[in-house]
């Protein structure tokens, strides 16, 4: 056996949204630049189909899919969530109203917010309009609907003087009373047996934090300056889970399954368990 044959690098994938910076700055530039090989500008939606092909080793993945991918388990404590409002998850659309929404199109890079909206429509709305997936294009998205899901930066970025728009975290916290969480790390339980997955997650989130500066200085554009990052980071999204958080994930999933979103409930299931 070759002595000093090296483990590969552990594969992970991220979407390459704002909301997820300060979770992969540290792969990106900071202490843990060569700890991992990082397959990043992917969609939240892409990020799971790598892991349930076993493209990658772990990846953060939307919160939905841990009811459909087999064999994976969640690094624990780290997530992108909200206690409240998150602005970058949103409805944009022509009526004041959502009562009075008839048609409906989805951001086909979504997994949790399309059954979010889902949820909000036939449980807390008591209705459900006609659904069309799309690719995240807002002008196109309104054609022929009357309202978008949109997630991401260029939720963020909808003119507010021209459409209503309505923040999903603030819609389910209205409902629910209760925090939301978006996508957290997961891995395959074979990759999380093989690699100290919870030390490069969790490590990798503190110095993103702590370089929050930086990376609002580096993601910075015409239309985002770094106060507005550095705001929308530190305000709108959550990084470390709280007790409401997670009651809220746990409605989430019963509510999902009550709606027929998933077909079961899968027990959660941590690394370090």
């Amino acid at each position: 056996m070759d002595q000093n044959r090296q483990e590969p690098l552990p594969r992970i994938a991220a979407s390459s949204y704002l909301n997820t910076a300060p979770l992969i700055w540290s792969f990106t530039h900071g202490s843990q630049c060569d700890a991992v090989q990082l397959f990043t500008d992917k969609a939240p939606a892409r990020c799971a189909e790598m892991l349930g092909n076993g493209e990658v080793d772990a990846a953060l993945v939307p919160v939905i899919e841990y009811q459909r991918l087999p064999d994976v388990v969640i690094v624990p404590d780290v997530c992108v969530g909200s206690r409240s409002a998150v602005r970058s998850v949103v409805i944009a659309s022509k009526q004041n109203n959502l009562k009075k929404v008839k048609r409906v199109s989805l951001d086909d890079s979504s997994r949790t917010s399309v059954a979010l909206v889902k949820i909000i429509f036939r449980e807390f709305l008591g209705f459900e309009p006609e659904w069309q997936t799309s690719p995240p294009d807002l002008r196109s998205m309104l054609e022929h609907n009357d309202a978008a899901l949109v997630i991401g930066d260029p939720a963020m970025k909808i003119p507010r003087e021209k459409f209503r728009v309505f923040d999903l975290a603030t819609l389910w916290h209205d409902f629910t009373g209760l925090g939301f969480v978006f996508a957290m790390w997961m891995a395959s339980a074979k990759s999380a047996k093989r690699v100290r997955l919870i030390d490069f997650f969790k490590l990798a989130r503190d110095e993103g934090l702590a370089n929050l500066d930086q990376i609002a200085a580096r993601c910075a554009d015409q239309t985002l300056t770094p106060g507005e990052i550095h705001d929308y980071l530190t305000r709108n999204i959550a990084f470390q889970m709280d007790e409401d958080m997670m009651k809220g994930l746990v409605l989430y999933f019963d509510l999902a399954r009550r709606h027929g979103l998933i077909d079961e409930i899968k027990h959660l299931k941590f690394i370090g368990e």
